[in-house]
């Protein structure tokens, strides 16, 4: 029994680091050396709307200490949860996450109205997370 309850949190806490797993991909550097990344893991397609959703993080490379990309919870961790349409190339913002703030989704974003990606950062992210958003895991 001891063996089985073991095993049990064994698998718990492997799946625990699946889905929390994190591989950032760079779309956009600002001139004051600010890098904006997204999390290629959470990413997917939104079977409500077809929108891309994607956690968006900024960091600094090379900052000591260490700022960046990261997900909520994290220490360094500030960001954004994003939802993209691609054909329209506009964007909705679910929710932000710093150190002392949580992430918390909006509960009614499928029904708000996208802006469209004006600045070169939100351009950026349209272009890199909508190549290939047809092969992602719909949700």
């Amino acid at each position: 029994m001891r063996r089985l309850i073991a095993l049990a949190a064994l698998s718990a806490m492997a799946v625990a680091t699946t889905a929390q797993a994190e591989t950032w991909k760079s779309y956009a550097k600002t001139p004051t050396g600010l890098e904006w990344s997204y999390d290629t893991d959470y990413s997917y397609r939104d079977t409500q709307t077809g929108k891309v959703v994607v956690m968006q993080a900024v960091g600094k490379p090379g900052a000591e200490p260490r700022m960046g990309p990261s997900g909520p919870g994290k220490a360094d961790g500030v960001g954004f949860v994003t939802a993209i349409d691609c054909k329209n190339k506009s964007l909705i913002s679910l929710g932000g996450y710093s150190p002392k703030k949580p992430l918390e989704l909006s509960g009614n974003w499928r029904t708000a109205t996208s802006a469209l990606a004006k600045s070169a950062e939100d351009k950026a992210l349209v272009e890199s997370a909508c190549q290939g958003a047809d092969q992602l895991t719909a949700k």
